[in-house]
């Protein structure tokens, strides 16, 4: 009974999270609009239906029926669009370039804050797990390594660890190495590895109390290369991040999940066919291939439900998918395709570009463009999109992506 329980509240979260992040994304337009005079007469969650709403000066705010999305209605986004006599002179089209750039690359700009400010708290509040310098167990001998293949148990031909032959003991507390502290045991493994057949000094915290044992590490081969090898192995724990440095290290993680955003659409193109085998075939489905809203769901549900995990690390890893979608969404808006956010801040560029060359020519400026005539490649552009949802449907629902497996 817990386990279906739980991936419901998986999903839920889930759903609540994206149309939360959903509402950020249009609050960055609506907020942006209004900063520069716009007219922005709907601010509506959902389509469809209207089921609930109020109005608040000019705009009307509220909930439709289907939870797909949400939209700001911003008068004069097409030349077309007629509006009253008394408010033509705010419509879009008539902005500067760059006011119109700036409400649209808003809700995109809104979703890296997002993703940032979830990482702050995952690294600051939540915490997340990681190798402590705690020794949770002493390896007793050098595990051989032969054939790219290493042995899982000591034989007689081993030869001890160092760790054994210098008297590390489970619980003891690396806190240096040569009398440099480092910020975490990744660090500490690099010096290691890196001291193969030298001799180093580690600072061990014992029972209270504090000594240095030296120790040589042993050589193994890794990946061809040889490292250095003690032959303990470490706890794991919660560690969570001061202010400032939670700061730090989410602006980097928040740039390296935008690097690997950007690396994912480039790439998307050569996954199709082989998400169209895994949704068709009997190809296992790729847990790094494509996935989409309901194979995110999915994972969601299976980590709220995954009795291995700790409600802590259950959180921490809804807070990483939550941030992960974020930062993606706000890359996949700013592709330069309508209707897509990034389509009309394209179009904005096209016409700063002719109004300035009409400028340096001496010449009257061009109207604006009017983006219903590009309407036939917009379609074109949300049927390669829906399609492709589809696809990504079928494949959430025929063959899921099971992490559980």
């Amino acid at each position: 009974m817990n386990f279906p329980a739980l991936s419901i509240l998986g999903v839920l979260a889930f759903i609540v999270a994206l149309l939360f992040s959903v509402m950020v994304h249009e609050a960055g337009h609506y907020l942006t609009a209004k900063k520069f005079q716009m007219r922005v007469t709907e601010f509506f969650l959902g389509f469809g239906k209207r089921l609930w709403s109020f109005q608040r000066g000019e705009t009307e705010f509220g909930i439709k029926a289907i939870p797909a999305g949400g939209y700001c209605r911003i008068s004069g986004m097409s030349v077309n669009e007629e509006l009253p006599e008394t408010e033509k002179h705010r419509a879009f089209y008539l902005a500067s370039v760059p006011k119109r750039l700036i409400v649209l690359g808003a809700g995109s700009f809104l979703h890296f804050v997002l993703g940032f400010l979830i990482l702050v708290l995952l690294l600051a509040g939540v915490g997340v797990t990681t190798v402590t310098n705690t020794i949770g167990e002493v390896v007793p001998c050098v595990l051989n390594t032969s054939s790219g293949v290493t042995d899982t148990k000591c034989s007689a031909t081993s030869n001890p660890s160092p760790a054994k032959i210098a008297g590390l003991k489970v619980n003891d507390q690396i806190t240096a190495i040569n009398g440099t502290e480092y910020e975490n045991w990744l660090d500490y493994t690099t010096k290691i590895r890196a001291s193969a057949h030298k001799e180093i000094n580690l600072t061990v915290l014992r029972n209270g109390e504090e000594f240095s044992i030296p120790i040589t590490p042993a050589a193994r081969t890794l990946d061809g290369k040889e490292i250095g090898y003690l032959g303990v192995i470490n706890k794991l724990g919660t560690r969570k991040e001061g202010s400032f440095k939670a700061i730090a290290n989410s602006a980097r993680l928040t740039k390296d999940l935008l690097n690997n955003s950007v690396t994912s659409l480039i790439s998307l193109p050569t996954k199709i066919p082989a998400l169209v085998r895994q949704t068709f075939g009997s190809e296992k489905r790729d847990a790094q291939g494509l996935v989409g809203v309901v194979g995110v769901a999915r994972v969601s549900a299976q980590t709220a439900s995954d009795p291995k995990l700790k409600s802590r690390e259950k959180v921490a890893s809804f807070l990483i998918i939550i941030a992960s979608l974020n930062i993606f969404v706000g890359v996949f808006n700013l592709l330069p395709l309508l209707p897509l956010d990034g389509g009309h801040m394209a179009v904005a560029i096209v016409d700063g570009v002719r109004r300035i060359n009409a400028r340096r020519r001496k010449k009257t400026a061009p109207a604006p463009i009017d983006v219903e005539r590009l309407l036939p490649l917009t379609l074109a552009v949300f049927a390669v999109l829906a399609v492709l949802s589809l696809l990504l449907l079928a494949a959430d629902i025929f063959n899921p992506i099971n992490l559980n497996q």
